[in-house]
């Protein structure tokens, strides 16, 4: 007898979602993610799950005219402190604090144009991490799923042994903070955090390893499980629910698998490549990255927060994030001990993505909400009392860089006007940048999922990917 099959939610084009109605909002059990993944494969559905993204995010805003967006010629009131120097792709300079960037440039691509409305760092965060303009100005409680929650949704099926989203975080500062809530999608589709700093000995990952008590606890759901399907089948004359046993055998042996557990453990990395990376936080969390998307991970979100941290003396006169007001911090001073921890850990991925063959498959995303004031205030600190420069939030304008996915490298793509105010050419925006990374993943951006309402919800409303990045 033919068995229907059962039905798995997923990504519906707007005409499949007025056909076949409100789909159900609730998560899929592991079992059931493994029936979706066998049910897409019997009809001939495919998605490129070698594919993964590490995404590298600086909450507050990191300084463009500081970093990738430099304007020596500018007034002196615009320009900052530091200075332009040369990289190993003629014509793209970047600021002297990040020598290993001028010595890999061809390995990256610098994104000078892109622009939107939200100054706040709520509004900036959402707009960024949803490529969906917020519905509040303020806040990071996502009214829309952050890109990572969409993947997450999208490639619900996989089995490779480990967690398919993972966020690696600072202890207390996560998810809803940073606007990367699964928002109408549901819980299922957060994050695996991951918090902590990975340079410390203390350091463990929580819930991967599981221990004797929970081992006792999954045999004893299992042989629950099997009662009730014993019950089942009696009642059940078409036998509906025999097929149950491999799926549910396929759940426990991912929850139970070494695979994991490995993919976190950087002891396994050589003292040498753990000192590429720089034995501070940053870099720890970089080479982290790096093994779980060489396991098997589709999406690492990568925080580059706060640098006073292993082992780092914080400066009275530095800030924990990238949210460099003159009240908040002397930037010069404090970009001069964040820029080189972050050139290093930034740059030392980027070449391991390359040298570990991954860089066709693996594409790295480094970015903050916004840019910052391309003039330069001067408040008193909040900390010190005393007068210092800094920059404010800055919206029309923001930097970033992208490197491996398979892309041309080793250009810059737009630019701003002469004071670094806004784009002068190829304005982009958020939905650019994401459409992009959609792309790479293999997955069709004009798909839409159901909000709490039952309404078809595009992942992204507009937006086309970066032309210039693109291989024929």
């Amino acid at each position: 007898m033919n068995i229907p099959p059962r039905h798995c939610a997923g990504p519906v084009r707007r005409r499949e979602f007025l056909a076949a109605g409100a789909l159900g909002l609730g998560g899929l059990t592991l079992p059931d993610l493994f029936r979706c993944r066998e049910a897409a494969a019997a009809a001939g559905q495919s998605v490129d799950e070698e594919t993964a993204v590490i995404f590298v995010w600086m909450p507050g805003g990191p300084p463009h005219m500081d970093m990738y967006d430099m304007k020596p010629n500018a007034p002196i009131d615009y320009r900052g402190a530091f200075h332009p120097i040369r990289t190993n792709v003629p014509g793209m300079d970047v600021c002297e604090l990040m020598p290993r960037h001028a010595a890999i440039a061809d390995k990256y691509s610098i994104i000078r144009s892109v622009a939107h409305q939200f100054a706040d760092h709520g509004g900036g965060h959402k707009r960024l991490m949803t490529g969906r303009v917020p519905a509040t100005p303020v806040d990071t409680v996502n009214d829309a799923p952050a890109t990572g929650s969409i993947v997450a949704k999208c490639r619900e099926g996989r089995d490779c042994g480990i967690p398919n989203y993972v966020s690696m975080n600072p202890g207390g500062r996560i998810n809803d903070v940073f606007a990367q809530g699964a928002a109408y999608l549901g819980q299922s589709y957060m994050p695996f955090n991951v918090e902590g700093d990975p340079s410390q000995p203390s350091f463990s990952v929580p819930n991967i390893a599981p221990s004797e008590v929970v081992m006792g606890r999954i045999g004893d759901r299992m042989s629950l499980l099997k009662g009730l399907d014993r019950i089942n089948r009696e009642i059940d004359g078409h036998r509906m629910v025999e097929s149950t046993d491999r799926f549910q055998d396929r759940a426990v042996g991912m929850l139970t698998s070494n695979r994991a557990k490995r993919a976190f453990d950087l002891s396994l990395e050589s003292p040498l490549t753990r000192d590429r990376y720089g034995r501070h936080c940053w870099g720890q969390r970089a080479l982290m990255a790096r093994r779980l998307v060489e396991a098997g991970v589709s999406f690492v979100t990568l925080v580059m927060e706060n640098p006073y941290q292993s082992g780092v003396e914080f400066l009275k006169q530095g800030v924990y994030n990238w949210d460099s007001h003159a009240v908040n911090c002397h930037i010069w001073d404090d970009l001069k001990v964040r820029l080189p921890i972050y050139d290093q850990a930034v740059t030392a991925l980027i070449e391991d993505v390359h040298q570990r063959g991954l860089d066709k498959r693996t594409l790295i995303l480094v970015t903050g909400e916004f840019g910052r004031t391309p003039r330069i205030e001067n408040s008193i600190g909040t900390q010190t009392g005393v007068m210092h420069p800094g920059r404010d939030h800055w919206p029309q304008a923001m930097s970033f860089i992208m490197a491996g996915g398979g892309m041309r490298t080793g250009q810059i793509i737009g630019s701003t006007n002469s004071k670094g105010e806004h784009p002068a050419d190829r304005p982009l925006t958020p939905n650019d940048l994401w459409a992009t990374v959609y792309r790479h993943l293999g997955i069709d951006y004009t798909e839409s999922f159901p909000d709490r309402r039952g309404r078809p919800m595009p992942i992204l409303p507009s937006g086309e990917p970066i032309s210039e990045l693109l291989r024929a």
